[in-house]
């Protein structure tokens, strides 16, 4: 009923930019929490950036300065801007969204995205 779908991943050079979308459709009422993690070759899959509906924000140490999280809670779409990239932010990206089903749903659930692909070369 409720799908998460990524997009903007690719194949890059260390130093360039990707921008990455998800965007959930289906059965939601609101979203609570939409974040990015990624999970890398013989690593355990790790928070990138969060953002809450309204607005805070928080990130990885590893991407503070270079990446930038946003959402367009009209859309229930969130953002990812990566700037600088390096070899070491090559992974797949997954986006989590939390998120209530009705108005008079008690808790929240959470779907996961299927992931992009960003591998930077060099």
């Amino acid at each position: 009923q409720v799908q998460v779908v990524e997009s903007g991943g690719g194949l890059v050079q260390t130093g360039d930019s990707l921008r990455l979308s998800c965007a959930a459709s289906g059965s939601i009422f609101s979203i609570d929490i939409m974040g990015w993690y990624r999970q890398a070759p013989g690593n355990q899959r790790e928070l990138v950036a969060g953002i809450s509906r309204g607005g805070s924000t928080n990130y990885a140490d590893s991407v503070k300065g270079r990446f930038t999280i946003s959402r367009d809670n009209a859309k229930n779409t969130v953002y990812l801007q990566m700037n600088s990239l390096k070899s070491e932010d090559t992974a797949v990206y997954y986006c989590k969204v939390v998120f209530r089903r009705t108005i008079l749903t008690p808790t929240t659930d959470t779907v996961w995205g299927q992931g992009t692909q960003v591998t930077v070369s060099s």
